[in-house]
C-alpha cells in the first residue's frame, strides 16, 4: 500500500492530540533533553567533526532534540508534520531564550521546501516507521540526502522490529505520573497486522475514586522496517556508508555517511 504525501490526516491528528500531554510520555522531559543532545553532540563530533554546526530536525516533534541541540550552540532548523507539536516546541524554545526555526513540512518534502544543505539531518524517536513502504522511505533519505552539505550525516534512531514479536494485541506501559489528585497513567496498546500495528495512547487520570477519567488517542500505523532494510534504502538513496549503533541508545541509531 502506498501512502500518498497528503494523506497524513491519521498520524498528524494523532500527535496533534497527544500535543498536550508529550510531557507525560517521559518520567523527565527536561533529563531526557539534557541526556539525548549530550549523545547526539557525541555523536555529530565522532562521525562529522567539531566543525559541525548546521542542523534539520526533520521530525522535530516537541523538539527535544533541536531544542538540546541549540543549548549547546548547534544552529537548528526544525520542522513536523504536527503544528500543535510545534506549537508547543516554538513556545518552550521562547521561554528558554534560543533561536530556532520552526516549520510545518513532510519528512518526504524537505529539500522541496528548504532548499538549503545542513551538516546534520535528523528524524529521531521512530519517525521514519511512520511511511508505510520502503518507497516513501526512500524518497524521503533521498530528500534527506540532497539536504546534507559535503562531509555532513543523517542520524535517525528506530525500534528494532527485527527483534520484536509482532502479532496480536501487545500493551505497552509508559509512565506513571503523581499529580495533586492523585496519578496519571499511561500506556499504549499495538495491533499488529503482518508489517504493520495500529496504536492507541491511553492516559487514565486516577484521583482515587472508583471510575477514572481516561483520554483515549488513537493513532495511525507504523511500518516494521527492519534496521537491514533500512541500511540499503540509505545506500540506494546516496549514502556512502551506513554505521550501525546499538549500544548508545534506547533504540539503534543509524548514522549515514
Amino acid at each position: 500500500m502506498r501512502q500518498d504525501i497528503s494523506d497524513n490526516d491519521t498520524i498528524t491528528h494523532y500527535y496533534d492530540d497527544l500535543a498536550p500531554y508529550y510531557h507525560l510520555i517521559l518520567q523527565d522531559w527536561q533529563t531526557s533533553l539534557r541526556r539525548h543532545a549530550t549523545l547526539l553532540d557525541t555523536v555529530i563530533r565522532e562521525h562529522v567533526g567539531a566543525s559541525a554546526c548546521t542542523v534539520l530536525d526533520a521530525a522535530c516533534g516537541t523538539g527535544m532534540q533541536s531544542i538540546g541541540l541549540a543549548e549547546l550552540g548547534y544552529q537548528v532548523t526544525a520542522s513536523d508534520i504536527s503544528s500543535a507539536e510545534l506549537a508547543q516546541a516554538e513556545e518552550e524554545t521562547q521561554r528558554r531564550n534560543l533561536a530556532i526555526s520552526f516549520h510545518l513540512a513532510d519528512m518526504r518534502q524537505v529539500w522541496t521546501i528548504f532548499q538549503r544543505q545542513f551538516d546534520i539531518v535528523l528524524a529521531f524517536g521512530n519517525a521514519v516507521p511512520h511511511l508505510l513502504n520502503e518507497a516513501d522511505i526512500l524518497l524521503a533519505f533521498q530528500q534527506f540526502r540532497r539536504c546534507i552539505a559535503p562531509g555532513g550525516a543523517c542520524i535517525i534512531s528506530v525500534r528494532d522490529y527485527a527483534a520484536m514479536e509482532r502479532s496480536g494485541q501487545r500493551m505497552f506501559p509508559r509512565q506513571v505520573h503523581a499529580t495533586p489528585e492523585g496519578r496519571d497513567v499511561l500506556f499504549d496498546l499495538w495491533q499488529f497486522d503482518g508489517d504493520y500495528y495500529d496504536f492507541t495512547t491511553y492516559i487514565v487520570h486516577d484521583t482515587g475514586q472508583p471510575e477514572a477519567t481516561t483520554r483515549v488517542i488513537h493513532g495511525g500505523r507504523y511500518y516494521c522496517v527492519t534496521v537491514e532494510a533500512l541500511e540499503r534504502l540509505f545506500i540506494q538513496a546516496g549514502f556512502q556508508e551506513v554505521i550501525v549503533d546499538r549500544e548508545r541508545f534506547f533504540q539503534p541509531m543509524l548514522i549515514a555517511r
